[in-house]
């Protein structure tokens, strides 16, 4: 089937370039000018990945993920200036999946669409396989894939994809490290390589999403220069 991809931009010079772009690679392209008519939209029309602008009137990028990560893990792109902090817009704050700096290729943009594509395929594929993970249990954590459900002493904590993925490649090995090009590979496969801060600022969005559940968690250890570890419950 073909996916549908949101791209919302308030420079219509991007909007026409890049849906060419996709549409020439094979996929459905809906345009939005704004955040405010991109959630009516995509409330109406779901879509399968959306990219966002982080600067446009009416609704930024921030707040327009803000608002779609309160019913949905849909994958998110990103497009930001080189001049913006992205460890605090993408880590502190929202939760995307992924960012792209501009200017950018429309290669890289396509590769990038392309993994999180096929991981959000391979997720639901495994989901409804006969021989699905079974949850994952350490300690008060307890992460169960086939539902996309990840709990904490019982609390329901919403994650991403993303944020997922990086949390269960490092709670199957408690104790041991995980150096970020590891994390990378088990959130984004081993074709895409995205920048070490992305990688920290899920790690941070992780940790402030649980600390929201109890200050007191600290499960996930910074071994500084090395990478991070789940502690052995």
């Amino acid at each position: 089937m073909q996916s549908t991809i949101a791209l919302v931009d308030d420079d219509r010079n991007i909007l026409t370039s890049v849906s060419i772009a996709l549409e020439a690679e094979g996929f459905k392209v809906r345009t939005y000018t704004d955040g405010s008519e991109a959630l009516r939209g995509l409330a109406a029309n779901p879509v399968d990945l959306a990219i966002l602008d982080i600067k446009m009137p009416r609704m930024d990028g921030m707040e327009l993920l803000a608002r779609l990560r309160q019913n949905s893990n849909l994958p998110v792109i990103f497009l930001t200036s080189k001049d913006e902090e992205v460890d605090e817009v993408l880590g502190l704050r929202l939760g995307a999946d992924d960012y792209i700096t501009k200017p950018f290729s429309q290669r890289l943009l396509l590769e990038r669409i392309r993994a999180l594509l096929r991981r959000e395929q391979a997720a639901q594929e495994e989901a409804g396989s006969e021989g699905a993970e079974k949850p994952l249990i350490r300690g008060e954590l307890m992460l169960d894939p086939l539902r996309h459900l990840c709990t904490w002493k019982g609390e329901a904590i919403n994650l991403t994809v993303t944020e997922f993925l990086i949390l269960k490649a490092l709670a199957q090995r408690p104790g041991h490290v995980k150096n970020r090009d590891q994390l990378m590979d088990a959130a984004y496969g081993e074709s895409v390589y995205v920048d070490d801060r992305t990688i920290d600022s899920h790690i941070k969005r992780l940790r402030k999403k649980f600390k929201e559940i109890d200050d007191d968690f600290g499960q996930i250890d910074t071994l500084y220069g090395v990478g991070y570890r789940y502690k052995d419950s």
